[in-house]
């Protein structure tokens, strides 16, 4: 019996290996298939900052009589002015994290065209994704993946541009998936392995390019647009790979990205949800380095 195959979002393949076999974590779709399942777990709600308490006042210091009484004793008597209760600061609250949606054939296929003719509206939706993809410096988030067999995975990720990325999945994955603008890098943690590939063939170039015009610089097959989302679809054919698709989806209101899904040449989808985003984070350069003189994982 025949299993399908699970993919990364980087749009790479690759065949298992006994230690992974367990494992299901799909990152992107095109040549490279990657084990590694973990179920998502849903967010630990956030706590409130505890107030740090007073440090005691030094002996021998100063105090009025009152306070000295109250620290040498603990049957003080009498019933001192109560101060009022401090304010209570919530941590910042962290998304929800999303449902990915599984993609509407019809989006994700569009008219297998490099000839269509789009109205004015689609090209003004399609310059709007395109700017605010222009506009992405650094973003960093959490993301859930859904894999060709639907096995579902989770963890974090950084984006600086042009063409750096860095995923990185929760145990039990052991994967981590790096780019540093010219590289791809598939690494095992677990193995102490990894695999190199150019970016240019990779879906995630178009992500990670530092300004896009996704009707003149891509093969647009459809561009819609609903009451939540507004979504492209590219297509790309190569020789010796055949062709994929990478289908964006953009919040219709505020243009956020929202989620990706990649069908890599035989017809597998891999989708991935990004939530909690950040384009605001200091991002350390340290974390898209590849040694691509060896074939092991350079050490965090």
């Amino acid at each position: 019996m025949n299993q399908r195959p699970t993919t990364t979002a980087a749009g790479l393949r690759r065949p298992r290996s006994k230690l992974r076999q367990s494992l299901a974590a799909a990152f992107g779709a095109a040549l490279l298939a990657w084990p590694a399942i973990a179920s998502a777990q849903a967010p630990v709600p956030p706590e409130r900052i505890p107030l740090p308490k007073p440090a005691p006042k030094a002996r021998g210091s100063a105090a009025p009589a009152a306070d000295q009484a109250k620290q040498d004793s603990p049957r003080y008597v009498g019933t001192p002015a109560q101060a009022p209760a401090p304010p209570i600061i919530p941590a910042p609250q962290a998304q929800q994290q999303p449902t990915p949606l599984l993609p509407d054939p019809r989006k994700l296929f569009g008219l297998g065209s490099s000839t269509i003719n789009f109205d004015a509206g689609q090209r003004a939706l399609a310059g709007r994704m395109s700017a605010y993809l222009s506009s992405i410096g650094t973003l960093s988030g959490n993301f859930v993946q859904v894999g060709p067999n639907g096995g579902k995975t989770t963890g974090d990720f950084v984006i600086q541009k042009p063409g750096k990325v860095r995923f990185q999945y929760d145990p039990p994955s052991p994967i981590d998936v790096i780019a540093d603008g010219t590289t791809m890098a598939i690494r095992d943690r677990k193995l102490a392995t990894q695999d190199l590939y150019p970016l240019s063939q990779t879906p995630l170039r178009f992500l990670l390019s530092d300004r896009i015009d996704l009707l003149a610089d891509t093969n647009v097959v459809n561009v819609s647009n609903d009451d939540g989302y507004a979504t492209v679809t590219i297509e790309e054919k190569q020789a010796l790979i055949g062709t994929s698709r990478l289908m964006l989806m953009f919040d219709a209101k505020d243009m956020q990205l929202k989620q990706w899904t990649v069908t890599d040449p035989q017809g597998y989808d891999t989708t991935v949800a990004v939530y909690n985003l950040n384009s605001s984070k200091k991002v350390d350069p340290n974390m898209f380095r590849i040694d691509t003189t060896s074939n092991m994982p350079v050490p965090n």
